[in-house]
């Protein structure tokens, strides 16, 4: 096998990839044709990879059961596209030379493209300090199960993790957890003329009052507080009813100092609706300062920082830094983009960050 130069997988490969994946990723949630893009790349190099539903993994050649091992993990599934789109987001172009638009380019087209070539960078190498393997994987724009949990299980022993989300190639050493929340206040039917009925959606009011006041004490340095916002709320059929249920959705980000179960028995404990979580699994997450992986970081000159988005890093077992090319900023807005000069310094961010440890 040829020797890789990374900066040319970059621009070859990346090009070619993140053309194809914008193209497909998302479309109906077809992320089939996006795995199958990173398969036909990795046979094409002669390196050996595994397919578990929509995700694919490889480790690098010269594997040594004595060594630790590094995960690279970054996802190939991106959002529905939002309005006010002024270009095609499934058919990506080039602009300026250096601007590369399209629907995932900067979440996360971008690192996981910088990714994979970090990978093949050190596919070949015999002294690595760690064992690699590169993981593109599927559905975590949902949290859903057949993507990075699925493949966990399949990995064996990892040690540690990169997770390629758009940061500026700041090292997210925190994020905050996630935690969907159901209620409905019930109340009595009754015609709206009279004073009849228990109105529900004055009981959900009051207690969606009670959320917005809410503060716990437990505040992270990292993280700040727990934040709980109520995002849906739907009540009555009729305008002459006096409705006997409201319905509404709780998102609660809580930092590293809380359990999203322990948040979800204090609502229990303040609000009168019913409440029913969706989930618990998605806690906070992170990685300690001392770390090696963040040390060298540090000693590359890089910040590190808390970050209040939800990654795949919530559903990993063991230490993992958040970091990449690109901005967190453009994800999931109209005109999504990511500059190449972004992508090409996030490879050699890698590469030394990796060579540090």
């Amino acid at each position: 096998m040829p020797p890789i130069n990374a900066k040319n997988e970059c621009s070859g490969f990346g090009h070619r990839f993140v053309e194809i994946f914008n193209c497909y990723a998302f479309f109906f949630q077809k992320e089939d044709e996006a795995a199958q893009q990173v398969a036909d790349f990795f046979k094409e190099r002669n390196i050996p990879y595994t397919r578990k539903l929509n995700n694919i993994w490889a480790r690098n050649r010269y594997w040594d059961k004595d060594k630790p091992t590094l995960l690279l993990n970054s996802h190939i599934d991106t959002v529905k596209p939002a309005n006010g789109w002024q270009r095609d987001p499934f058919h990506p172009g080039i602009e300026a030379e250096d601007i590369l638009y399209g629907l995932g380019s900067n979440d996360a087209g971008g690192p996981l493209v910088a990714l994979i070539a970090t990978f093949l960078h050190f596919y070949e190498r015999e002294d690595l300090p760690v064992n690699l393997i590169m993981a593109a994987t599927a559905e975590e724009e949902i949290s859903g199960a057949q993507g990075i949990a699925s493949v966990i299980p399949e990995l064996g022993a990892v040690d540690f993790a990169i997770v390629g989300e758009p940061t500026q190639m700041r090292m997210a050493i925190a994020e905050k957890g996630l935690m969907v929340v159901d209620g409905e206040a019930k109340g009595v039917s009754g015609h709206a003329a009279r004073e009849e009925g228990l109105n529900a959606l004055y009981l959900a009011l009051d207690d969606i009052q009670v959320i917005r006041n809410l503060e716990l004490d437990r505040i992270s340095s990292l993280l700040g507080k727990v934040k709980m916002t109520v995002t849906q709320i739907e009540a009555g059929k009729q305008h002459n009813v006096v409705p006997d249920s409201c319905r509404f959705v709780i998102d609660v980000r809580t930092n590293e100092c809380y359990r999203n179960e322990e948040v979800f028995e204090i609502l229990q404990s303040q609000l009168q609706s019913e409440l029913k979580p969706r989930s618990f699994r998605l806690n906070s997450s992170g990685i300690a300062l001392e770390h090696p992986l963040v040390q060298s970081g540090l000693n590359l000159g890089l910040s590190y920082f808390g970050s209040p988005t939800l990654s795949d890093q919530a559903l990993m077992p063991f230490p993992s830094l958040k970091i990449g090319p690109g901005d967190s900023a453009r994800s999931h807005t109209a005109d999504e983009y990511i500059r190449l000069s972004e992508i090409r310094e996030g490879i050699e961010t890698y590469i030394r960050l990796i060579e540090g440890i």
